[in-house]
């Protein structure tokens, strides 16, 4: 839960950015397909309902403007790089949801804005801001936000020849030795429904969590996956991401606009016609599942 969790997620985005995999270009999937550039989809295809709605209401006349973070890292943004090709989670998101608005190839452009000036109540340089935004009610007292557009899962990670490896489903977990962070709502969900035979083990920084690991004193730790990701990648080496849990999420990230923004009700169209055609479940698969070979451990 970014942002919401303790410090070792806030240093996520920073960290993560740094180090990003000279090799992620290679990796990384096919970028969606650009319209010719200075055309919208709603000239391309017809409106839809969101183009309609948003017509008219963008902070540049026909122009759609999206922010992201500076530095935005993978897999939200590949590299750093330019977010309008499409690779990376949430800028593939947007350039969907730009579409749907009726915005395509030059009629889209990108703005770099901090995450904490990006929520701040007052007037915005974008009609619309990605970067794992958890909806609040305290930020939305000052700011709007979409319908959701991803809700991050429970994962289970731990170093490459764990027990845990093989896991496919929750009962598959329970016979296992788990360790979560202090203060998350991961421990809640080993010790609700999970379930394990062994009260999970409760460390307070990742250097705990790390000796747990090699000393075997845990087979494996349950966080959410953005945390997941993180740790695996950055601090802890030698780990990897067994799998994310189905049905897991309880931390709803959303679109951020401006206070009452004219847009906000186009944008939860646009989301809802991606929902609706399986489009935004593509993506999220494509790109917090696939890229992060992150595959999901069953419910049942």
């Amino acid at each position: 839960m970014r942002r919401t969790l303790p410090a070792l997620l806030i240093l996520a985005a920073v960290v993560l950015a740094a180090c990003g995999d000279d090799d992620d270009d290679d990796a990384a999937p096919a970028a969606t397909t650009a319209a010719p550039p200075g055309t919208t989809a709603a000239q391309a295809s017809g409106a839809s309902a969101a183009a309609d709605c948003a017509a008219g209401k963008t902070i540049e006349p026909d122009k759609l403007t999206i922010a992201t973070g500076d530095p935005a890292f993978p897999p939200y943004v590949i590299n750093d790089a330019t977010p309008e090709d499409g690779q990376g989670f949430e800028a593939a998101v947007a350039m969907a949801v730009a579409r749907e608005l009726g915005f395509t190839g030059a009629a889209v452009t990108w703005v770099r804005t901090p995450f904490d000036a990006a929520i701040a109540p007052g007037p915005k340089n974008f009609d619309f801001n990605l970067q794992q935004y958890g909806i609040t009610p305290e930020r939305a007292q000052v700011v709007d936000f979409s319908e959701g557009y991803y809700t991050a899962p429970q994962a289970v990670f731990g170093l490459a020849g764990s027990p845990a490896a093989s896991a496919s489903t929750i009962a598959d977990l329970k016979a296992l030795k788990i360790g979560v962070a202090a203060g998350t709502t991961s421990i809640t969900y080993v010790e609700d429904t999970i379930q394990p035979d062994q009260d999970p083990l409760i460390f307070n920084d990742n250097a705990a969590a790390k000796t747990a690991l090699e000393s075997n004193q845990i087979d494996a730790v349950v966080s959410d996956l953005p945390t997941a990701i993180y740790i695996t990648t950055v601090e802890i080496e030698g780990t990897k991401v067994f799998g994310q849990i189905e049905g897991s999420g309880t931390d709803e990230w959303g679109l951020l606009l401006a206070k009452d923004s004219p847009l906000t009700d186009c944008v939860n169209l646009a989301l809802q016609a991606l929902k609706d055609s399986g489009e935004l479940d593509q993506i999220t698969t494509t790109w917090m599942s696939d890229y992060t070979q992150a595959p999901v451990i069953s419910a049942g």
